[in-house]
C-alpha cells in the first residue's frame, strides 16, 4: 500500500476548518488515527442526519463551533491553539445552493479563506496550510482531456467561481506575504509553506447532503423508491473521500518540511474511473442489490435545474509526478465501500467502528 506518510502527525496541532462537514469528519478520524491533536472550526453539521454526529468525532477533538466569517473569533482560536498545520475545508460547497445564495456562497467561499489566510499570516506557529477547493475552479471548455493545474481558472455557477477566487486569494497570499525561501516582509520571516488541492466529485458513506447524486441514490434505496437523475450523461471524475483526504495530509506534511512540495494539485481518479452520472446510478445500484437482496433502479426525469458542465476530467499528473502517488480505490471498490457502510448505519451499527475499519483498509 502506499505511504502517505501519516507518522508525521503524531502529536502535532492540527487545525481542520469545516470539521463537521462530510470530508471534514473523514479528516478528523484520519488525523485521530495518526494520533494527531485535532481541533475543528465550523458551524454545527450541515445535515440531519449527520456522520459527524453519529461518528462521535465531536468527544475526542477539540471541536469549536464558529463561522469563518468572523475574522475576531477565527483569531482567538488561532491564539489558544496554536496550530502547525491548517486544513481549510470549510465552504459552502453545493453548486444548487449556490444559485439561491449567491452573497452567502461568495462570503463564506472567499472572504471565509482571506481570514482563515489572515490568520495564518499573523501566526507564526503554522508551518504549512492546505487549501482545498474543488475540479470546478477551472474554466470548463467541455473538452475530452484532463484540466492541469495551469488552466485557466473561471468557474461557472457561484459555487465553482467561488472556488476559483478562493485560489485567486490563496495565490495572492503566497506571493505577497509568504514568497522566498524564507518569505519575508518588514515585520516578520514567514516560513510557511502553502498549496491548494483541486479535488474531483467526492463520495463515499456517510454522505447525507442535498442535491449529491449518491446522497440521493442512498435515500431513494433506504425509502424503496426509484432513483430519480436528472443528467446521466455528464462524465465527472469520482473518487472516494478518503483519497484526497489522505492526499491534503500527504501534501500538508511533505511542504511542512520542505517548501519546494507547495503549489496547486489536481486530485482525482485515473481516466478510466471517470464515470457518467447513469454509470456511476447503475454502478450503486448493483452493488446494492447484491448487499441487500434489494431491486433499486433508476430513471431520468430532468427538473429544469439550473446549468450544469457537462464534461469534466482532471489532469493528476504533477501530483503523480512530484509525490510518486497513485489512486489506492478504483469507483468499483469505492462504490463497494459506500454500500458496505450504508448497509451498517441502516442496520443501527457502530458508525465509529465502520469509518475505523475502512480507514485501516484504506492506508493497508
Amino acid at each position: 500500500m502506499f505511504d502517505f506518510g501519516l507518522d508525521f502527525y503524531q502529536g502535532k496541532k492540527v487545525l481542520v476548518t469545516g470539521h463537521t462537514g462530510f470530508k471534514g469528519t473523514w479528516m478528523c478520524a484520519m488525523l485521530l488515527q495518526a494520533e494527531a491533536q485535532v481541533t475543528g472550526y465550523a458551524l454545527e453539521a450541515p445535515t440531519k442526519p449527520s456522520i459527524y454526529e453519529l461518528s462521535g468525532i465531536d468527544a475526542r477533538i477539540n471541536s469549536v463551533i464558529g463561522d469563518i466569517r468572523d475574522l475576531e473569533h477565527l483569531q482567538k482560536v488561532f491564539d489558544e491553539v496554536q496550530p502547525e498545520i491548517v486544513i481549510h475545508m470549510a465552504a459552502q460547497p453545493i453548486v444548487r445552493e449556490s444559485y439561491r445564495n449567491p452573497v452567502y456562497t461568495y462570503e463564506v467561499n472567499v472572504m471565509g479563506t482571506v481570514n482563515v489566510l489572515e490568520c495564518v499570516r499573523t501566526h507564526s506557529c503554522v508551518r504549512s496550510f492546505v487549501n482545498v477547493t474543488t475540479d470546478k475552479v477551472y474554466l470548463n471548455k467541455e473538452w475530452e482531456w484532463g484540466y492541469r493545474e495551469d488552466e485557466e481558472l473561471n468557474g461557472y455557477d457561484p459555487y465553482s467561481n467561488s472556488k476559483s477566487c478562493s485560489e485567486l486569494v490563496t495565490s495572492s497570499y503566497r506571493n505577497s506575504f509568504f514568497s522566498g525561501p524564507e518569505g519575508k516582509d518588514e515585520d516578520q520571516a514567514y516560513t510557511t509553506a502553502i498549496s491548494t488541492v483541486r479535488a474531483g466529485n467526492v463520495i463515499g458513506g456517510g454522505d447525507f447532503a442535498a442535491d449529491r447524486i449518491v446522497p440521493d441514490c442512498i435515500r431513494a434505496a433506504l425509502e424503496g423508491r426509484e432513483i430519480i437523475v436528472r443528467n446521466p450523461y455528464s462524465t465527472r471524475p469520482y473518487q472516494h473521500v478518503l483519497e484526497p483526504v489522505a492526499v491534503y495530509l500527504m501534501i500538508a506534511a511533505r511542504q511542512y518540511g520542505n517548501r519546494d512540495y507547495e503549489g496547486s494539485y489536481n486530485v482525482g481518479p485515473d481516466e478510466t474511473d471517470c464515470y457518467t452520472t447513469g454509470e456511476l446510478v447503475t454502478l450503486f445500484c448493483e452493488k446494492w442489490n447484491q448487499a441487500t437482496g434489494g431491486n433499486v433502479t433508476w430513471k431520468e426525469e430532468y427538473d429544469g435545474g439550473p446549468h450544469e458542465a457537462n464534461f469534466l476530467k482532471l489532469d493528476c499528473s504533477r501530483l503523480k509526478r512530484a509525490y510518486g502517488w497513485k489512486p489506492v480505490w478504483n469507483v468499483e471498490k469505492t462504490m463497494e465501500m459506500i454500500v458496505e457502510w450504508t448497509v451498517a448505519y441502516r442496520d443501527g451499527k457502530s458508525v465509529e467502528q465502520m469509518m475505523e475499519k475502512q480507514l485501516r483498509e484504506f492506508l493497508g
